[in-house]
């Protein structure tokens, strides 16, 4: 992908080949006058996502939405769309009480602002589909990985992922409320400025809201240099749900299937991590983070809501 050739479709002028400030996509930070701002890639429903930050950010949420210039933002390149954004200034995070409890809070603020109905057109959450061979798959390739980085993996990690497999339709059933949401809140997509600045909302659906809530439990420290190389301890976790409650009032059906929303989330968003990336079992935070996570979801009892 030319990262030259993507800028200027903004009217931006750099001197060779950008390098990216996001070891993991294309997240180009360029000069626009006398402000900082990111060339980025977004998703296919670029201005359903957009139109929905604006109305978080009319809304007094600290969210980037695109930054006005003199061409069309976002725009497309070959079949890819890019949005420019401000580049946001501020602290990362460091895994401190208030950072947690304020993040909570802004999830919730985030929640509180959905519709009922996916009026946004954002991408649906449809992931029902799993089946036992792609876990028997994916299990070879964790076990594989784990193996190099001289770590057993529990066997009992793909006993809770075979029942995740057995609960999809009955999570799929179970009419469980949907929320409009940025669906990827995690530390390094927030700076503190020092309230918590929502600067990657690009992955926006329409999904479950405990689904959401289970993926910020499992994964907010995952990539992030400054973050504790773990999930939420417990009391972390009631810190980040007493914020997000000032804001939200989960149903009853919520709780009664919290549990299968943890499994689930599980095998969505973390057994294709653990598989895919075979070079993250050989970096010492990523492998710890992963252990853990196989500890957590053996046994998540005690994270309830």
């Amino acid at each position: 992908m030319n990262g030259t050739e993507i800028i200027r479709l903004f009217g931006f002028e750099v001197e060779g080949e950008p390098a990216s400030i996001y070891p993991y996509s294309p997240v180009y930070r360029v000069k626009y006058g006398n402000q900082d701002v990111v060339v980025k890639r977004t998703q296919s429903r670029a201005e359903s996502v957009m139109s929905y930050t604006n109305m978080l950010k009319d809304n007094g949420i600290n969210v980037v939405t695109p930054v006005k210039l003199q061409v069309d933002n976002p725009q497309k390149y070959e079949d890819t769309n890019f949005v420019v954004y401000p580049y946001i200034e501020g602290e990362k995070y460091a895994g401190k009480d208030k950072e947690i409890y304020e993040a909570g809070k802004l999830l919730g603020r985030i929640h509180s602002y959905s519709p009922v109905s996916n009026e946004y057109n954002l991408l649906e959450y449809d992931v029902y589909d799993f089946n036992e061979e792609e876990v028997e798959e994916s299990m070879e390739a964790i076990i594989q990985h784990a193996e190099k980085a001289g770590i057993r993996i529990d066997p009992t990690l793909e006993t809770k992922l075979l029942e995740s497999v057995a609960n999809q339709q009955e999570l799929y059933h179970a009419g469980l409320p949907h929320v409009t949401t940025p669906h990827d809140f995690k530390a390094n997509n927030l700076v503190f400025i020092p309230e918590p600045y929502l600067i990657d909302p690009d992955n926006a659906g329409w999904i479950p809201r405990i689904f959401d809530l289970a993926l910020a439990l499992l994964l907010f420290h995952n990539e992030h240099e400054e973050a504790p190389e773990r999930v939420f301890t417990i009391d972390e976790w009631k810190l980040f749900l007493s914020g997000y409650k000032e804001y939200i009032d989960l149903t009853g059906q919520e709780v009664k299937f919290w549990e299968k929303a943890k499994q689930h989330v599980f095998l969505d968003e973390v057994m294709w991590l653990m598989a895919a990336y075979e070079e993250d079992w050989q970096k010492s935070s990523q492998q710890t983070l992963f252990t853990g996570l196989i500890h957590f979801i053996i046994d998540s009892a005690d994270y309830k809501m």
